[in-house]
This record gives C-alpha cells, sequence and structure tokens, in this order.
C-alpha cells in the first residue's frame, strides 16, 4: 500500500511537506506521482517520478512543489513552497508499474488514502 502523511492548514505562502510511505513490490521500472483533488473538482496530476529519476511537473505547481524520493526510506515526498489557496485539496500518492512517466490517473494502479491539503 501507499501511505500519506504531512498534510494541514497553513496560510497563503506558506510550506507543507507531504510523505508517502511506499510498500508495494515494485517492477524494476515504475513511476511513482501526486495527484490532487479540489472539493467538486476532477482529480488533477500535481507530479510524478519516475525510476530513471525523471520528474515532470503540472504547470500550475511548477517551480513551487518539489518531489523527491528517499530509497532508503521508501519514501515519496512533496515539498510545496507558496502555497496558493488553489492548492487546496485531498492530495493522493500513486503507483504506476513501468513506464513511461504518465500524467494520467488510470495508469497509476496503487493508490493512497489520501491527505488534506487546507491553504487559507
Amino acid at each position: 500500500p501507499l501511505v500519506e502523511s504531512g498534510g494541514g492548514s497553513v496560510q497563503a505562502g506558506g510550506s507543507l511537506r507531504l510523505s508517502c510511505a511506499v510498500s508495494v513490490s515494485s517492477a524494476n521500472d515504475y513511476c511513482l506521482g501526486w495527484f490532487r483533488q479540489a472539493s467538486g473538482k476532477e482529480r488533477e496530476w500535481v507530479g510524478s517520478l519516475d525510476s530513471d529519476g525523471r520528474i515532470n511537473y503540472a504547470d500550475s505547481v511548477k517551480g513551487r512543489f518539489t518531489i523527491s524520493k528517499d530509497g532508503a526510506r521508501n519514501t515519496l515526498y512533496l515539498q510545496m513552497n507558496s502555497l496558493k489557496p488553489e492548492d487546496t485539496g485531498i492530495y493522493y500518492c500513486a503507483y504506476k508499474p513501468g513506464l513511461p512517466l504518465t500524467l494520467n490517473d488510470r495508469d497509476y494502479t496503487v493508490w493512497g488514502q489520501g491527505t488534506q491539503v487546507t491553504v487559507s
């Protein structure tokens, strides 16, 4: 499974770091992604990292959010800086077996339970 943590409430301009503990029997090639869903809206892709170290971000978070992975701890991180109210939502981490890195949530087969981020 995937287990997110680190969500909370923060004022605009603030920072949060989300963590995702990854316990998946991963293939040699895989992607790990962050998605978010605001109330009443479709789930949207935030960014992903693949097993070759490539990282892509949605334009809406580029330059503000950073994805990283601690291999020793099997933990995926999402560092979020300069947060805006429109960043509010439930944030999910997800696992996709194989490459390439994609932004389509239907390609991701394992999901965490989500963690709430509220920016006011």
